[in-house]
């Protein structure tokens, strides 16, 4: 019998050093304290285990990652069957010497790793130099298959791309997934960094409306200082929030402050909506050929 109800949560946090095991210990209080109320599916946000350290070009910060399996894993998978949850974390994944990924692992109520995502989309901006230490994903768009449903995993910058939403609705996503670290830069004006956070929350409640899914995404919060002196820093923004499949704000967390979400999702109300919004039965795809060339010269 196919499930009508899911309690789902997130935990927004802050990271105040490099120390994983007092990290991942923070996490873990909070993701028992969403499963003692009920949650089922749990999402952690992006990189958890430490400060986000692209905020400069340090080959040292390399150390920082780690195989998967390994003790990450071995951490949350332990967690995961504890409470018998689903839960995403978000790792930085050694896959061989010199090879790196930001890659999301999902555990689904056991120690054993039910599924894994390699971020796709790669920034590189002041303060964000992801590129210079993720290789792009190679795992493609495919949701993971867990005792919840089909979870749509993506990452961050994913989150800024319709076809990364699109593709993992297509392949059958009851739900799409964002373990996020965004944040303001403290130079800007309060109307930029007002049109940058609308502009986020914007295109991911777009991914619910246009794909007809629930959308659940983690941000970090707090004040990270830059290891670069003269550089201003990081201003996490949090907000993070729980849409509906019509993009409707379900929840939503506060910018400043650690907390955590939880709302119980109505999963019948996506077959409604398709029912009354049928994007996928319209989509002209004999017309869509050029979206897979860089620009239509």
């Amino acid at each position: 019998m196919q499930r009508t109800k899911l309690k789902i949560g997130l935990v927004q946090q802050s990271v105040a050093d490099n120390d994983k095991a007092t990290n991942w210990n923070k996490s873990a209080e909070q993701v028992a304290k969403l499963a003692a109320e009920g949650c089922e599916c749990i999402l952690l946000q992006e990189l958890h285990s430490t400060l986000y350290f692209c905020q400069q070009e340090d080959t040292d910060a390399f150390d920082l990652a780690e195989p998967i399996p390994g003790a990450a894993t071995d951490f949350f998978g332990a967690l995961a069957e504890k409470h018998n949850i689903v839960l995403v974390t978000s790792l930085f994944e050694k896959r061989g010497s010199g090879l790196y990924h930001n890659t999301a692992v999902v555990f689904d109520r056991s120690k054993e790793i039910a599924g894994k995502y390699r971020k796709m989309h790669i920034p590189d901006d002041p303060g964000f130099y992801e590129k210079f230490y993720f290789t792009p994903g190679d795992m493609g768009f495919t949701p993971i298959e867990t005792s919840v449903g089909k979870l749509g995993v993506l990452v961050c910058w994913d989150q800024w791309y319709p076809e990364a939403a699109r593709l993992m609705a297509m392949a059958g996503a009851d739900l799409l997934f964002y373990p996020t670290a965004i944040g303001w830069d403290t130079t800007d004006t309060e109307e930029e960094q007002s049109r940058q956070h609308g502009a986020w929350e914007t295109i991911q409640r777009s991914h619910a409306v246009a794909n007809s899914v629930p959308v659940i995404v983690a941000n970090r919060t707090g004040f990270e200082a830059s290891p670069v002196a003269g550089d201003p820093g990081i201003q996490f923004w949090g907000q993070s929030f729980i849409t509906g499949p019509q993009g409707e704000i379900l929840a939503k967390a506060e910018a400043d402050g650690e907390t955590t979400l939880s709302v119980e999702l109505d999963l019948t109300r996506t077959e409604k909506v398709k029912r009354i919004w049928p994007y996928f039965r319209d989509r002209r795809i004999d017309a869509y050929e050029d979206l897979t060339k860089r620009w239509r010269d």
